[in-house]
């Protein structure tokens, strides 16, 4: 990070000062504060021999607007740190370790932007020296928007996706901070992508599909990371936990114009439909696309996904597969193609009954895996969740941290 930190404004956070408290007899006041010109460290507190063992200490962060983003060190003038503390205003505490020779603690986590932290230190002599300082405040803040909700069960292709306010230009600093966590030890990668919005995204995928039962939770430990240039500090923590259900599979042949529903590894339905008119943009996507969400009956227009005034229809039984506007639904006009022909403007159609099974029975992040000739490509990783149309090794690729 640069050590100028344009992004930072150095005034001092309203209400805050740098305090160096005493610990010991307040006839050592005076001799505490010269001792600590500069706002470097606190006093020393006396021993029951009165004697006061030379307990100060320095903090590397210090002052009314010191930069964040830096783990916070504390060391010890002579001797060995025994415990020390360092607690945000208005938060819990920051862990950290000593060193092995004693003289120093730091932080595992970075300092956050406008924040007001205590240090407490003890050593083996049985001295203690306190100090405080406060982080200038994020002149931008970069936040985001975490899938899949928190307690939710979603199907088995399901990725963790984030995507971000602002661009994140230190990718490998962001990503180091989301931590994942499974209860089958699930491997799997984060990969970069832009998002349908444009946005900066990154998803988590398995190398194959969840396991059903598996539960996920995210840790995204991120108070205190700087995303770069342009795109500001995060200034909070996220956390989101799910569980993958059921096995089911949506198999979609573009070219036979059927769609069937497999659970654990059986064919449970079968249904005629006719999807995108092939030859052009009507056509619909092929390969892997995850159930986004069921928005049941919806209002679609075709000027919204770039095909003029084609049409301008209450459609039932919406279950959306791509940003880009491509849905399996309900679409009674369409009855005389069902089973026989592509003649839709790109969506999966079928009959009002076989639309209603169909989304009693599915979850958001099932895939429906489509093939065929009559389609107009392959679904992009970020139209929806289309990571499951990249390798394995090429997705793990998109890694900041490989």
């Amino acid at each position: 990070m640069s050590s100028a930190r344009p992004r930072i404004r150095r005034s001092a956070p309203a209400g805050r000062s740098s305090r160096f408290a005493l610990t010991g007899f307040a006839a050592l006041l005076a001799t505490a504060l010269t001792a600590c010109s500069g706002g470097a460290s606190g006093s020393a507190a006396v021993r029951g021999d009165g004697k006061a063992p030379d307990t100060g200490i320095t903090v590397n962060l210090r002052g009314e607007a010191a930069a964040p983003g830096e783990p916070v060190k504390v060391k010890l003038a002579r001797g060995k740190l025994k415990a020390v503390s360092v607690t945000a205003e208005g938060g819990g505490p920051l862990a950290g370790r000593i060193s092995a020779d004693g003289r120093t603690w730091t932080s595992d986590r970075v300092a956050a932007p406008g924040t007001a932290y205590t240090v407490e230190a003890t050593d083996a002599g049985g001295g203690s020296d306190r100090a405080s300082f406060a982080t200038a405040e994020a002149e931008k803040v970069n936040k985001l928007l975490l899938a899949p909700g928190r307690d939710t069960t979603v199907g088995i292709a399901q990725p963790l996706s984030v995507v971000f306010d602002h661009p994140v230009k230190d990718k490998a600093a962001v990503e180091r901070a989301l931590k994942v966590s499974t209860s089958n030890e699930t491997e799997g990668s984060w990969g970069w992508l832009k998002d349908y919005s444009g946005k900066d995204r990154v998803d988590w995928r398995p190398e194959e599909y969840w396991k059903p039962g598996t539960k996920v939770t995210l840790d995204a430990q991120l108070n205190g990371v700087d995303s770069g240039a342009d795109g500001g500090w995060f200034v909070r923590d996220y956390a989101t936990a799910f569980t993958i259900g059921a096995a089911q599979v949506v198999k979609v042949d573009l070219d036979g114009h059927r769609l069937a529903l497999h659970r654990d590894g059986k064919q449970v339905m079968d249904i005629p439909t006719s999807a995108g008119t092939p030859g052009g943009e009507k056509a619909s996507w092929r390969g892997t696309a995850v159930l986004m969400s069921k928005e049941g009956t919806i209002n679609m227009r075709s000027e919204t996904v770039g095909l003029g005034d084609a049409y301008d229809k209450m459609v039932d039984y919406s279950m959306r597969l791509t940003w880009s506007g491509m849905y399996a639904h309900a679409a009674p006009w369409n009855a005389g193609f069902f089973g026989r022909a592509n003649r839709s403007s790109g969506c999966v159609g079928m009959s009002d009954a076989d639309a209603a099974a169909l989304y009693g029975q599915v979850r958001v992040g099932d895939p429906f895996e489509m093939t065929g000739a009559e389609a107009k490509g392959t679904v992009a990783e970020g139209n929806g969740y289309g990571a499951w149309n990249v390798s394995w090794a090429d997705w793990q690729a998109k890694s900041a941290l490989k």
